[in-house]
């Protein structure tokens, strides 16, 4: 009895430290990045990357262009009692400018899910440190979340893209192929705590630690991936040009990537007041990355499940969306005309005039 009661201890002990060695493993394969795909730029940084097309001309101003906010604070654009309330990298939006940056989100939902086939949903804006690894925020950028207390166990955290909780949706889920794809679209608030951005882009609406994004999330068939990107990039661009904003599309390199992406098309829209393009959606193929981490796949008639691929983008970042507005529609006496397919939003309202 003695020696089967050392087997049995000898098993627990044995046990203990074999659970400790797969969580020992698990944290580091969550820590290797995704592979990019062999058409992919290389490249160490931004000056690698690749510019794929261009839309529209930048306006040729008559009068001294103003940034957004110079423009933005004679119609409603508060950054000092923002900072009152919570401190430095927040807004607060009044009257007509609050109302045209709802008119952008709502504008955005209705093209995605009317004419490009999205489904409208309304996620949590808190998840668990489980949804963050499957989509691989966690646990390499920890560090730009904000978490939230939640009893006792794992903290939960306020979301940094509605990404997560959308791609989320499929998690441990096994698809019938012929569902597929998936096209998701939601509207949120965004928080990051922008810890690796301290110094850059302090002044305005381009860097906040809350923010509103229309976010596109695709659930494809791996053969099909590839194609649905292509219409990814080309919805949340569809958005600027209805609005008739110049832009540009480049695709990032292997050095300028993000951690969990494939490919990746930016898309950059043109401030005059910086004459320079500047980022307002990514759209990503995740390739097989998230499905694996969350464990969600297909099944094509009866073989055997295999992983999903998954495809995510702005459609489009509306705060910067809303400086793109501002600082390309600016008037010389201090307003700001109001783009024509946001005008039946507005209540018919063409322009926005500075306070008296």
């Amino acid at each position: 009895m003695t020696e089967v009661a050392q087997i049995k201890a000898t098993l627990e002990t044995d046990a203990v430290r074999l659970e400790a060695l797969q969580t020992e493993l698990l944290d580091l394969l969550m820590a290797l990045p995704n592979l990019p795909y062999a058409d992919v730029p290389v490249g160490v940084d931004e000056t690698a990357n690749v510019e794929l097309r261009r839309w529209g001309n930048p306006r040729q101003f008559d009068f001294t262009v103003r940034d957004h906010v110079d423009v933005g604070a004679a119609l409603g654009l508060d950054f000092e009692a923002a900072a009152r309330i919570s401190g430095a990298r927040f807004a607060v939006l009044r009257g007509p400018l609050a109302r045209l940056h709802r008119a952008l989100a709502q504008f955005m939902l209705d093209v995605h899910t009317t004419e490009h086939g999205y489904t409208e949903t309304y996620v949590p804006y808190v998840v668990s440190a489980q949804a963050l690894r499957g989509t691989g925020q966690l646990p390499k950028f920890a560090e730009d979340l904000f978490p939230v207390k939640h009893g006792e166990g794992e903290p939960h955290y306020l979301i940094p893209t509605a990404e997560v909780p959308l791609t989320n949706l499929v998690r441990e889920q096994i698809l019938d192929a012929s569902q597929l794809p998936l096209r998701f679209v939601a509207h949120t608030p965004c928080f990051r705590s922008e810890a690796g951005a301290y110094g850059r882009d302090v002044r305005g609406l381009i860097r906040q630690h809350q923010f509103d994004k229309v976010e596109l999330v695709w659930i494809t068939r791996p053969e099909d991936s590839a194609a649905a990107l292509d219409q990814l990039t080309a919805h949340a661009e569809g958005i600027l040009r209805r609005l008739e904003l110049p832009y540009r599309t480049i695709v990032l390199c292997t050095g300028d990537m993000g951690f969990g992406s494939a490919r990746t098309h930016d898309i950059e829209v043109w401030l005059p007041a910086q004459n320079t393009f500047r980022e307002i959606s990514s759209c990503s193929n995740m390739d097989a990355f998230q499905a694996r981490r969350m464990q969600a796949r297909l099944r094509e008639d009866n073989n055997k499940p295999e992983l999903v691929h998954t495809l995510n983008g702005s459609g489009l970042a509306v705060g910067r969306t809303l400086v793109a507005v501002l600082e390309n529609y600016q008037r010389a006496d201090g307003g700001v005309d109001i783009p024509k397919a946001l005008q039946p939003y507005m209540g018919g309202l063409s322009e926005l005039r500075p306070a008296a």
